[in-house]
């Protein structure tokens, strides 16, 4: 027997499938006689596709030691595989990885929330963001094939400038 909520979904569903209903015959924006043929309901996962994004993350604050930052930078890596690679010296290290979000602002966002969020978790230093470049996946390879920045990689992987 299942419990849940009348109407709601079984769990692991994803999303509530939506309904199409017709207007009544007062509403202004529709002729009456179109009522039965409405287009089909077309929900936002379907209208928004995600794209990727290269994200370059700066950050920077008061020395500390390689070995510690080479540490926490690993951590990183290992917590959250999608990190292509990390350069490092002992006041400041940058981050590069690609992420999958709708727009710009989603890619930012989370590239902005990634460093505080997973400082105490991976031990990563008390740095304070002090860059960040977000470009879509046709700008980094534009880039790329006319050789100016951002340059390729380094090998993946946590390496010291």
């Amino acid at each position: 027997m299942r419990r849940a909520r009348p109407g709601a979904p079984p769990r692991g569903t994803g999303s509530r499938a939506l309904t199409s209903v017709g207007a009544g015959a007062d509403f202004v924006g529709m002729p009456t006689d179109q009522t039965l043929e409405q287009e089909p309901v077309v929900t936002d996962e379907q209208r928004t596709r995600s794209k990727l994004w290269h994200i370059t993350l700066s950050v920077s604050g008061g020395e500390i030691p390689l070995k510690e930052v080479r540490r926490g930078l690993e951590q990183l890596a290992h917590d959250h595989p999608f990190l292509l690679t990390s350069r490092y010296a002992n006041d400041h290290a940058e981050i590069r990885y690609w992420e999958e979000a709708r727009d710009l602002h989603d890619a930012a966002a989370v590239a902005l929330r990634l460093w505080g969020e997973h400082r105490s978790s991976a031990g990563l230093p008390p740095w304070e963001i002090v860059g960040l470049e977000v470009i879509d996946r046709e700008t980094y390879h534009q880039r790329v094939a006319e050789g100016y920045g951002p340059p390729p990689a380094a090998p993946v992987g946590v390496h010291p400038y």
